[in-house]
């Protein structure tokens, strides 16, 4: 269907084009008919010429336009709008300088430089549309940032302690405890998720290592349950820093920009924070102040995917990413086994659980016992022997 409107237009433009040049072809070559003969002819000719030429350009046109639609539906209906908005109004502000400049007569200046104007100013209203997307939406939704000597209302820092938008990092919305702090009402303001961080967690997703799509699945799944139950305020940035190439420098400048708190369970990114005068709430720090989520003696399922440091160790990992260490596990390996909890330790960088195989123990158990009958054997035999 796409390709068939898609020839249709070629087909629409060929006539028109045929209707307007055409007939200063058949001028310059001095052939004349009857007019109303000429403007069919014309029509017609122009017509065929782009059908013809439709039938090997249908294809790149129709793989061209689906990848502008994509692009369109992978941007957000405000930055479209804004984009859109002040684009236009750059145009008019071009065309507005530009009447004088077509009276003028000369050339290159009546011509050549309103087509420039117009260029330079759709393009210069393009980026201002696009870049300072919060101060529009605030201009339009009538707040107003507050000024020292200033009575008007606004969201503004209520005391040093208090701000009023969380940030939240790609981490923390994979880590899944996120979910269960917002949901006791420990964290007060609004949650920020950055287009961003929504780009890298559809990254991670989609990425080809199975860990790492469980992690990125795992993490979208949090901020759909976080925008569903509508426990706190959740808002998008739409905005974006593109002189900043790291996702962890954009969410320290999106930080300072907002005024705003990154709540993080990273800990690299959690000592970059301190050195950048902005404020960080690491979840791990107070994890390492509270009962953790797994005692001793638990049971898990988990799959050993790769060695550990110490001899005969094994390493799995939880859904959140926690790192599970194994005794034995190097037996077990890309298996999926049931292992005890022996310890659980918190560090400011995560959770670290160390396990044993349960159905290792059995095993261990018996061979002990058997290699305590052989002692016992031979120590009977050695005693008759002495007799």
């Amino acid at each position: 269907m796409r390709k068939r409107i898609i020839r249709l237009i070629y087909v629409i433009v060929g006539a028109a084009i045929g209707f307007y040049y055409l007939p200063l072809f058949w001028d310059l070559i001095n052939f004349h008919l009857n007019s109303a003969l000429f403007v069919f002819m014309d029509i017609v000719i122009g017509a065929l010429i782009f059908l013809i030429l439709s039938l090997p350009l249908a294809k790149p046109t129709e793989q061209l336009v689906a990848r502008i639609e994509k692009s369109l539906t992978s941007l957000s209906p405000v930055y479209l709008f804004f984009g859109t908005l002040l684009t236009i109004v750059g145009l008019v502000l071009a065309v507005l300088i530009s009447i004088p400049l077509w009276r003028t007569g000369i050339p290159v200046v009546n011509n050549v430089l309103p087509i420039l104007l117009m260029v330079i100013f759709s393009y210069f209203g393009y980026r201002i549309g696009t870049t300072r997307l919060d101060d529009w939406k605030n201009l339009l939704s009538g707040h107003r940032v507050r000024s020292k000597n200033s009575n008007t209302e606004v969201i503004d820092q209520k005391d040093e302690n208090y701000h009023h938008y969380k940030i939240l990092d790609t981490n923390i919305l994979i880590d899944g405890r996120i979910y269960d702090l917002v949901k006791t009402g420990f964290l007060e303001g609004t949650l920020l998720v950055p287009n961003f961080v929504l780009y890298e967690l559809q990254y991670i997703a989609d990425s080809g290592e199975s860990i790492k799509r469980v992690r990125g699945r795992r993490g979208l799944d949090i901020l759909n349950k976080l925008r569903k139950e509508k426990i706190v305020p959740i808002e998008m940035y739409d905005g974006d820093f593109e002189d900043i190439p790291e996702v962890d420098s954009k969410l320290i400048a999106l930080a300072k920009k907002v005024n705003g708190v990154i709540v993080t369970n990273d800990y690299n990114l959690n000592k970059v924070i301190q050195f950048q005068n902005v404020q960080v709430l690491n979840i791990n720090n107070l994890a390492k102040s509270l009962r953790p989520r797994v005692i001793p003696g638990e049971t898990l399922k988990v799959v050993v995917v790769k060695n550990g440091t110490e001899r005969q160790q094994g390493v799995a990992y939880l859904d959140d990413g926690t790192m599970v260490v194994v005794e034995d596990g190097r037996y077990f390996m890309n298996e999926r086994i049931e292992v005890e909890v022996t310890s659980a330790l918190q560090t400011d960088a995560g959770r670290m659980i160390f396990a044993r195989p349960l159905h290792s123990r059995r095993g261990i158990n018996e061979k002990n016992s058997e290699s305590t009958k052989d002692n016992n054997k031979k120590s009977a035999k050695s005693d008759k022997e002495s007799k």
